[in-house]
Protein backbone atom coordinates (compact mmCIF):
# COMPACT_ATOMS: atom_id res chain seq x y z
CA UNK A 1 0.00 0.00 0.00
CA UNK A 2 2.76 2.23 1.02
CA UNK A 3 4.40 1.95 -3.04
CA UNK A 4 0.94 2.41 -3.87
CA UNK A 5 0.46 5.47 -2.02
CA UNK A 6 3.98 6.82 -3.59
CA UNK A 7 3.60 5.60 -7.18
CA UNK A 8 0.46 8.13 -7.55
CA UNK A 9 1.58 10.31 -5.58
CA UNK A 10 1.52 12.81 -8.35
CA UNK A 11 -1.92 12.07 -9.51
CA UNK A 12 -3.66 12.85 -6.64
CA UNK A 13 -1.21 15.77 -6.02
CA UNK A 14 -2.90 17.14 -9.65
CA UNK A 15 -6.37 16.09 -8.08
CA UNK A 16 -6.06 18.78 -5.57
CA UNK A 17 -4.13 21.33 -7.65
CA UNK A 18 -6.46 21.09 -10.27
CA UNK A 19 -9.22 22.84 -8.00
CA UNK A 20 -7.41 25.14 -5.71
CA UNK A 21 -5.70 26.77 -8.71
CA UNK A 22 -9.28 27.16 -10.39
CA UNK A 23 -10.65 28.62 -7.13
CA UNK A 24 -7.66 30.97 -6.83
CA UNK A 25 -8.09 32.16 -10.39
CA UNK A 26 -11.52 32.89 -10.29
CA UNK A 27 -11.57 34.81 -6.65
CA UNK A 28 -9.13 36.79 -9.19
CA UNK A 29 -11.20 37.49 -11.44
CA UNK A 30 -13.84 38.83 -9.05
CA UNK A 31 -11.49 40.73 -6.93
CA UNK A 32 -10.42 42.52 -10.96
CA UNK A 33 -14.14 42.95 -11.64
CA UNK A 34 -15.50 43.91 -8.65
CA UNK A 35 -13.21 45.86 -6.59
CA UNK A 36 -13.50 49.40 -6.96
CA UNK A 37 -10.89 51.24 -8.74
CA UNK A 38 -9.51 53.20 -5.59
CA UNK A 39 -9.32 50.51 -2.66
CA UNK A 40 -8.88 53.08 -0.08
CA UNK A 41 -11.96 54.60 -0.88
CA UNK A 42 -14.15 51.30 -0.51
CA UNK A 43 -15.63 51.11 2.92
CA UNK A 44 -14.78 47.97 5.20
CA UNK A 45 -17.84 45.57 5.96
CA UNK A 46 -18.49 44.48 9.76
CA UNK A 47 -17.45 40.72 10.03
CA UNK A 48 -16.54 38.11 12.87
CA UNK A 49 -12.92 39.16 11.42
CA UNK A 50 -12.76 42.78 12.30
CA UNK A 51 -14.85 42.93 15.52
CA UNK A 52 -12.99 44.16 17.40
CA UNK A 53 -11.49 47.22 15.23
CA UNK A 54 -12.21 48.50 12.07
CA UNK A 55 -9.72 50.15 9.89
CA UNK A 56 -10.13 53.25 9.00
CA UNK A 57 -7.10 54.72 6.25
CA UNK A 58 -6.27 57.70 9.12
CA UNK A 59 -4.93 55.45 10.83
CA UNK A 60 -1.45 54.87 12.01
CA UNK A 61 0.51 51.99 11.81
CA UNK A 62 0.59 50.99 15.12
CA UNK A 63 -3.02 51.39 15.38
CA UNK A 64 -3.68 49.29 12.41
CA UNK A 65 -1.15 46.98 13.81
CA UNK A 66 -2.74 46.88 16.95
CA UNK A 67 -6.03 46.44 15.98
CA UNK A 68 -5.28 43.86 13.49
CA UNK A 69 -3.56 41.66 15.89
CA UNK A 70 -7.06 41.71 18.36
CA UNK A 71 -8.97 41.40 15.73
CA UNK A 72 -7.10 38.14 14.71
CA UNK A 73 -6.74 36.93 18.47
CA UNK A 74 -11.04 37.27 18.85
CA UNK A 75 -11.03 35.50 15.51
CA UNK A 76 -8.76 32.21 16.10
CA UNK A 77 -11.16 32.04 19.54
CA UNK A 78 -14.24 32.33 17.77
CA UNK A 79 -12.78 29.73 15.10
CA UNK A 80 -11.31 27.38 18.69
CA UNK A 81 -14.57 27.68 20.92
CA UNK A 82 -16.76 26.21 17.73
CA UNK A 83 -14.73 23.78 16.60
CA UNK A 84 -14.57 22.74 20.23
CA UNK A 85 -18.22 22.39 20.27
CA UNK A 86 -18.52 20.63 17.04
CA UNK A 87 -16.23 17.80 18.52
CA UNK A 88 -18.67 17.92 21.96
CA UNK A 89 -21.71 17.37 19.48
CA UNK A 90 -19.40 14.50 17.75
CA UNK A 91 -18.39 12.91 20.73
CA UNK A 92 -21.90 12.71 21.76
CA UNK A 93 -23.26 11.35 18.62
CA UNK A 94 -25.21 14.53 17.75
CA UNK A 95 -24.26 13.28 14.08
CA UNK A 96 -27.59 14.57 12.17
CA UNK A 97 -27.33 17.85 14.22
CA UNK A 98 -23.91 18.58 12.63
CA UNK A 99 -25.11 17.51 9.06
CA UNK A 100 -28.26 19.44 9.71
CA UNK A 101 -26.33 22.37 10.74
CA UNK A 102 -23.64 22.01 7.46
CA UNK A 103 -26.93 21.83 5.53
CA UNK A 104 -27.66 25.27 6.60
CA UNK A 105 -24.62 26.62 6.47
CA UNK A 106 -24.06 25.91 3.02
CA UNK A 107 -27.72 26.77 1.83
CA UNK A 108 -26.95 30.46 3.67
CA UNK A 109 -23.80 30.89 1.92
CA UNK A 110 -24.88 30.36 -1.63
CA UNK A 111 -27.86 32.22 -0.99
CA UNK A 112 -27.52 35.23 0.56
CA UNK A 113 -23.14 35.55 -0.01
CA UNK A 114 -23.37 33.74 -3.44
CA UNK A 115 -26.75 36.02 -4.30
CA UNK A 116 -24.92 39.53 -3.31
CA UNK A 117 -21.92 39.00 -5.90
CA UNK A 118 -24.42 37.64 -8.47
CA UNK A 119 -26.21 40.45 -8.46
CA UNK A 120 -22.77 42.62 -8.31
CA UNK A 121 -22.01 40.79 -11.50
CA UNK A 122 -25.27 41.89 -12.88
CA UNK A 123 -25.05 45.50 -12.03
CA UNK A 124 -21.16 45.33 -13.05
CA UNK A 125 -21.76 43.96 -16.52
CA UNK A 126 -25.30 45.05 -16.92
CA UNK A 127 -26.73 42.28 -17.95
CA UNK A 128 -30.36 42.50 -18.67
CA UNK A 129 -32.29 40.05 -16.59
CA UNK A 130 -35.59 40.55 -14.42
CA UNK A 131 -35.95 39.93 -10.66
CA UNK A 132 -38.26 36.62 -11.04
CA UNK A 133 -35.40 35.27 -13.12
CA UNK A 134 -32.65 36.31 -11.30
CA UNK A 135 -34.70 35.16 -8.05
CA UNK A 136 -35.37 31.39 -9.61
CA UNK A 137 -31.78 31.34 -11.09
CA UNK A 138 -30.14 31.56 -7.77
CA UNK A 139 -32.77 29.59 -5.58
CA UNK A 140 -32.08 26.58 -8.39
CA UNK A 141 -28.28 27.02 -7.91
CA UNK A 142 -28.93 27.22 -4.31
CA UNK A 143 -30.65 24.03 -3.65
CA UNK A 144 -29.02 21.79 -6.51
CA UNK A 145 -25.98 23.45 -4.12
CA UNK A 146 -27.25 21.54 -0.71
CA UNK A 147 -28.14 18.50 -2.64
CA UNK A 148 -25.37 17.86 -4.58
CA UNK A 149 -23.12 18.34 -1.58
CA UNK A 150 -24.57 16.38 1.21
CA UNK A 151 -27.63 14.12 -0.92
CA UNK A 152 -26.57 10.51 -1.90
CA UNK A 153 -26.60 9.20 -5.68
CA UNK A 154 -25.07 12.78 -7.01
CA UNK A 155 -22.37 12.68 -9.30
CA UNK A 156 -18.70 13.52 -7.59
CA UNK A 157 -17.70 15.81 -9.92
CA UNK A 158 -20.85 17.98 -9.50
CA UNK A 159 -20.34 17.94 -5.66
CA UNK A 160 -16.52 19.13 -5.86
CA UNK A 161 -17.81 21.76 -8.49
CA UNK A 162 -20.02 23.33 -5.71
CA UNK A 163 -17.16 22.99 -3.17
CA UNK A 164 -15.22 25.10 -5.02
CA UNK A 165 -17.94 27.45 -5.53
CA UNK A 166 -18.55 28.17 -2.12
CA UNK A 167 -14.85 28.44 -1.40
CA UNK A 168 -15.06 31.32 -3.92
CA UNK A 169 -17.85 33.10 -2.61
CA UNK A 170 -16.67 33.52 0.78
CA UNK A 171 -12.88 34.23 -0.16
CA UNK A 172 -14.36 36.86 -2.25
CA UNK A 173 -15.94 38.12 1.19
CA UNK A 174 -12.83 37.91 3.04
CA UNK A 175 -11.01 40.15 0.20
CA UNK A 176 -13.19 42.58 1.58
CA UNK A 177 -11.10 43.29 4.70
CA UNK A 178 -8.62 45.82 5.36
CA UNK A 179 -5.32 45.07 4.48
CA UNK A 180 -3.66 45.00 8.05
CA UNK A 181 -6.17 42.70 9.45
CA UNK A 182 -6.32 40.58 5.98
CA UNK A 183 -2.33 39.33 6.52
CA UNK A 184 -2.33 39.27 10.14
CA UNK A 185 -5.41 37.12 10.17
CA UNK A 186 -3.97 34.68 7.35
CA UNK A 187 -0.71 34.23 9.40
CA UNK A 188 -2.83 33.48 12.90
CA UNK A 189 -4.47 31.16 11.12
CA UNK A 190 -2.12 29.18 9.84
CA UNK A 191 -0.23 29.24 13.38
CA UNK A 192 -3.89 27.57 14.73
CA UNK A 193 -4.24 25.12 12.36
CA UNK A 194 -0.89 23.92 13.15
CA UNK A 195 -1.63 23.88 16.41
CA UNK A 196 -5.16 22.52 16.21
CA UNK A 197 -4.09 19.78 13.54
CA UNK A 198 -0.95 18.41 15.53
CA UNK A 199 -1.30 19.29 19.24
CA UNK A 200 -1.95 16.30 21.42
CA UNK A 201 -5.44 18.27 22.79
CA UNK A 202 -5.82 20.25 19.67
CA UNK A 203 -9.71 20.52 18.66
CA UNK A 204 -8.70 18.93 14.43
CA UNK A 205 -6.49 16.02 15.65
CA UNK A 206 -10.02 14.83 18.12
CA UNK A 207 -11.73 15.11 15.41
CA UNK A 208 -9.55 13.36 12.95
CA UNK A 209 -9.43 10.73 15.70
CA UNK A 210 -13.11 10.20 16.43
CA UNK A 211 -13.64 9.65 12.42
CA UNK A 212 -11.27 7.44 12.53
CA UNK A 213 -12.01 5.21 14.99
CA UNK A 214 -16.03 4.60 13.86
CA UNK A 215 -15.06 4.57 10.60
CA UNK A 216 -16.78 7.51 9.66
CA UNK A 217 -16.20 10.37 7.41
CA UNK A 218 -15.25 13.53 8.62
CA UNK A 219 -18.49 15.76 9.65
CA UNK A 220 -16.84 18.96 7.90
CA UNK A 221 -16.94 20.53 4.20
CA UNK A 222 -14.16 18.23 2.88
CA UNK A 223 -13.40 18.02 -0.52
CA UNK A 224 -12.17 14.92 -1.52
CA UNK A 225 -9.77 14.05 -4.86
CA UNK A 226 -10.72 10.48 -5.56
CA UNK A 227 -7.33 8.84 -7.23
CA UNK A 228 -8.23 7.62 -11.18
CA UNK A 229 -6.51 4.85 -12.65
CA UNK A 230 -5.51 4.47 -16.24
CA UNK A 231 -7.20 2.23 -18.51
CA UNK A 232 -3.79 0.51 -19.26
CA UNK A 233 -2.73 0.14 -15.98
CA UNK A 234 -0.98 -3.62 -15.76
CA UNK A 235 -1.28 -6.14 -12.81
CA UNK A 236 -4.41 -4.05 -11.84
CA UNK A 237 -8.61 -5.19 -12.25
CA UNK A 238 -10.92 -2.81 -11.21
CA UNK A 239 -14.57 -2.59 -10.15
CA UNK A 240 -16.58 -0.92 -13.04
CA UNK A 241 -20.11 -1.83 -12.11
CA UNK A 242 -22.10 -3.17 -9.38
CA UNK A 243 -24.81 -1.41 -7.37
CA UNK A 244 -26.21 -3.54 -4.60
CA UNK A 245 -29.79 -2.21 -2.49
CA UNK A 246 -27.61 -4.44 0.54
CA UNK A 247 -24.54 -2.74 0.22
CA UNK A 248 -22.59 -5.86 -0.56
CA UNK A 249 -20.46 -6.98 -2.81
CA UNK A 250 -19.05 -10.63 -3.34
CA UNK A 251 -15.88 -11.40 -5.25
CA UNK A 252 -14.30 -14.80 -6.49
CA UNK A 253 -11.06 -15.80 -7.50
CA UNK A 254 -10.15 -18.84 -10.13
CA UNK A 255 -6.40 -19.71 -9.53
CA UNK A 256 -4.21 -20.38 -12.16
CA UNK A 257 -4.37 -23.74 -11.90
CA UNK A 258 -7.80 -23.70 -12.77
CA UNK A 259 -7.35 -21.84 -15.98
CA UNK A 260 -6.81 -23.11 -19.41
CA UNK A 261 -3.25 -24.08 -19.78
CA UNK A 262 -2.04 -21.99 -22.90
CA UNK A 263 -3.99 -18.67 -20.95
CA UNK A 264 -1.41 -16.33 -19.22
CA UNK A 265 -4.87 -14.27 -17.54
CA UNK A 266 -5.81 -13.95 -14.34
CA UNK A 267 -9.39 -14.06 -14.37
CA UNK A 268 -11.47 -12.56 -11.49
CA UNK A 269 -14.85 -12.91 -11.10
CA UNK A 270 -17.51 -10.47 -9.73
CA UNK A 271 -20.77 -11.38 -8.76
CA UNK A 272 -23.12 -8.74 -7.91
CA UNK A 273 -26.49 -9.64 -6.30
CA UNK A 274 -29.70 -7.37 -6.36
CA UNK A 275 -31.90 -8.01 -3.53
CA UNK A 276 -35.41 -8.21 -3.57
CA UNK A 277 -37.48 -7.92 -0.21
CA UNK A 278 -34.10 -8.60 1.64
CA UNK A 279 -33.36 -12.04 -0.45
CA UNK A 280 -30.87 -12.53 -2.69
CA UNK A 281 -31.43 -12.85 -6.41
CA UNK A 282 -28.76 -15.05 -8.41
CA UNK A 283 -30.80 -15.56 -11.74
CA UNK A 284 -31.40 -11.39 -11.64
CA UNK A 285 -27.40 -10.76 -10.30
CA UNK A 286 -24.94 -9.39 -12.99
CA UNK A 287 -21.53 -11.53 -13.55
CA UNK A 288 -19.02 -9.43 -14.91
CA UNK A 289 -16.06 -11.47 -15.78
CA UNK A 290 -12.43 -8.65 -15.80
CA UNK A 291 -9.38 -10.10 -17.20
CA UNK A 292 -6.00 -9.07 -15.80
CA UNK A 293 -3.29 -9.75 -18.30
CA UNK A 294 0.77 -9.24 -17.14
CA UNK A 295 4.24 -11.19 -17.88
CA UNK A 296 4.65 -12.02 -14.16
CA UNK A 297 6.86 -15.06 -13.77
CA UNK A 298 4.58 -18.35 -13.31
CA UNK A 299 4.30 -18.43 -9.95
CA UNK A 300 2.47 -14.84 -8.92
CA UNK A 301 -0.33 -15.23 -7.68
CA UNK A 302 -3.26 -12.75 -7.26
CA UNK A 303 -4.84 -11.60 -3.98
CA UNK A 304 -8.41 -10.88 -4.25
CA UNK A 305 -9.69 -7.76 -1.64
CA UNK A 306 -14.05 -8.30 -0.98
CA UNK A 307 -15.16 -5.16 1.42
CA UNK A 308 -18.10 -3.73 1.28
CA UNK A 309 -19.14 -0.27 -0.37
CA UNK A 310 -19.25 3.16 1.38
CA UNK A 311 -22.38 4.06 2.82
CA UNK A 312 -23.71 7.70 1.29
CA UNK A 313 -26.91 7.50 3.42
CA UNK A 314 -30.26 5.48 4.31
CA UNK A 315 -30.97 5.23 0.89
CA UNK A 316 -28.53 2.59 0.63
CA UNK A 317 -25.25 1.97 -0.56
CA UNK A 318 -23.08 3.02 -3.69
CA UNK A 319 -19.86 2.11 -5.62
CA UNK A 320 -19.44 4.78 -7.84
CA UNK A 321 -17.25 3.64 -11.47
CA UNK A 322 -17.03 4.30 -14.45
CA UNK A 323 -14.39 4.69 -17.39
CA UNK A 324 -13.33 7.91 -15.68
CA UNK A 325 -12.72 7.41 -11.97
CA UNK A 326 -12.20 3.68 -10.93
CA UNK A 327 -10.79 2.47 -7.45
CA UNK A 328 -8.54 -0.19 -7.38
CA UNK A 329 -10.15 -3.32 -6.02
CA UNK A 330 -7.74 -6.21 -6.67
CA UNK A 331 -3.53 -6.06 -6.58
CA UNK A 332 -1.13 -8.30 -6.94
CA UNK A 333 1.42 -9.72 -4.26
CA UNK A 334 4.21 -12.11 -3.67
CA UNK A 335 2.19 -13.42 -1.30
CA UNK A 336 -1.28 -14.33 0.01
CA UNK A 337 -2.76 -12.68 2.94
CA UNK A 338 -5.24 -13.49 5.40
CA UNK A 339 -8.91 -12.65 4.78
CA UNK A 340 -9.28 -9.87 7.63
CA UNK A 341 -5.80 -8.51 5.93
CA UNK A 342 -7.42 -8.28 2.48
CA UNK A 343 -10.34 -6.53 4.13
CA UNK A 344 -8.17 -4.36 5.87
CA UNK A 345 -6.70 -3.35 2.46
CA UNK A 346 -9.63 -3.17 0.52
CA UNK A 347 -11.09 -0.47 3.60
CA UNK A 348 -7.54 1.43 2.95
CA UNK A 349 -8.07 1.40 -0.69
CA UNK A 350 -11.76 2.89 -0.57
CA UNK A 351 -10.87 5.71 2.46
CA UNK A 352 -7.64 6.08 0.96
CA UNK A 353 -7.61 9.95 -1.55
CA UNK A 354 -6.63 13.33 -0.61
CA UNK A 355 -8.89 15.22 1.47
CA UNK A 356 -8.08 19.09 1.88
CA UNK A 357 -10.70 21.33 3.93
CA UNK A 358 -12.88 23.63 2.84
CA UNK A 359 -10.86 26.65 4.40
CA UNK A 360 -7.70 25.82 3.08
CA UNK A 361 -9.46 26.82 -0.59
CA UNK A 362 -10.81 29.49 1.05
CA UNK A 363 -7.43 31.30 2.97
CA UNK A 364 -5.72 30.50 -0.20
CA UNK A 365 -7.78 32.63 -2.78
CA UNK A 366 -7.60 35.32 0.01
CA UNK A 367 -4.16 35.31 -0.14
CA UNK A 368 -3.84 35.66 -3.90
CA UNK A 369 -7.22 38.04 -4.02
CA UNK A 370 -5.26 40.55 -1.92
CA UNK A 371 -1.92 40.34 -3.73
CA UNK A 372 -4.64 40.97 -7.33
CA UNK A 373 -5.12 44.19 -5.34
CA UNK A 374 -2.01 45.37 -5.76
CA UNK A 375 -0.48 43.91 -9.14
CA UNK A 376 -0.62 41.09 -11.13
CA UNK A 377 3.50 40.35 -10.69
CA UNK A 378 2.87 39.91 -6.88
CA UNK A 379 -0.42 37.13 -8.34
CA UNK A 380 1.74 35.07 -9.83
CA UNK A 381 4.78 34.97 -7.07
CA UNK A 382 1.71 34.37 -4.67
CA UNK A 383 0.33 31.61 -6.57
CA UNK A 384 3.72 29.95 -7.14
CA UNK A 385 4.43 29.95 -3.82
CA UNK A 386 0.77 28.38 -2.57
CA UNK A 387 0.91 26.04 -4.74
CA UNK A 388 4.85 24.87 -3.50
CA UNK A 389 3.74 25.35 -0.49
CA UNK A 390 0.86 22.09 -0.90
CA UNK A 391 2.99 20.34 -3.16
CA UNK A 392 5.25 19.87 0.12
CA UNK A 393 2.42 19.23 2.13
CA UNK A 394 0.86 16.47 -0.06
CA UNK A 395 4.34 14.88 0.15
CA UNK A 396 4.65 15.23 3.58
CA UNK A 397 1.32 13.68 3.67
CA UNK A 398 2.40 10.88 1.58
CA UNK A 399 5.09 10.21 4.18
CA UNK A 400 4.00 10.57 7.27
CA UNK A 401 0.47 9.12 6.58
CA UNK A 402 -1.29 11.23 9.06
CA UNK A 403 -3.42 13.80 9.27
CA UNK A 404 -1.56 17.13 8.04
CA UNK A 405 -3.00 21.06 8.24
CA UNK A 406 -2.36 22.75 4.92
CA UNK A 407 -2.29 26.06 5.59
CA UNK A 408 1.06 26.84 7.06
CA UNK A 409 3.51 26.21 4.52
CA UNK A 410 2.03 27.43 1.73
CA UNK A 411 0.56 30.59 3.58
CA UNK A 412 4.40 31.33 4.98
CA UNK A 413 5.42 31.02 1.45
CA UNK A 414 2.57 33.03 -0.23
CA UNK A 415 3.48 35.94 2.71
CA UNK A 416 6.90 36.15 2.31
CA UNK A 417 6.91 35.88 -1.67
CA UNK A 418 4.13 38.96 -1.57
CA UNK A 419 6.22 41.32 0.73
CA UNK A 420 9.54 40.55 -0.98
CA UNK A 421 7.75 40.53 -4.43
CA UNK A 422 5.99 43.91 -3.55
CA UNK A 423 8.89 45.47 -1.42
CA UNK A 424 11.85 44.28 -3.96
CA UNK A 425 10.96 42.50 -7.31
CA UNK A 426 8.61 44.98 -8.10
CA UNK A 427 10.84 48.07 -7.91
CA UNK A 428 13.79 46.57 -9.44
CA UNK A 429 11.87 45.15 -12.65
CA UNK A 430 9.71 48.31 -13.07
CA UNK A 431 13.35 50.06 -12.63
CA UNK A 432 14.98 48.66 -15.04
CA UNK A 433 11.82 48.48 -17.50
CA UNK A 434 11.83 52.13 -17.79
CA UNK A 435 15.57 52.48 -18.21
CA UNK A 436 15.54 50.02 -20.95
CA UNK A 437 17.68 47.75 -19.47
CA UNK A 438 17.73 44.12 -20.20
CA UNK A 439 18.74 41.59 -17.71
Amino acid sequence: MESSVLESIGVEIIGVMSPVSICMFLVVLLVYALSPSNPSSSSSIRTAANLVYLENPTDSTSQKLEGALLNALVFVILIALVTFLLVLLYYYNFTNFLKNYMRFSAFFVLATMGGSIFLSIIQHFSIPIDSITCFLLLFNFTLVGVLSMFAAGMPIFLRQAYMVSLGIIVAAWFTKLPEWTTWVLLVALALYDLVAVLAPGGPLKLLVELASSRDEELPALVYEARPTMPRNASALAFLVAGFSDSGSVELQAVSRDNASPNQNDSVVELDSFACDGGERNRDEGQRLLLVDRHSSSSDSSVSVVSDRARQFGSAGSEIVADEEEMSPLVQTTGSGNGREQLRRDATEMFSRGIKLGLGDFIFYSVLVGRAAMYDLMTVYACYLAIISGLGCTLILLSVCHRALPALPISIALGVIFYFLTRLLMEPFVVGTSTNLLMF
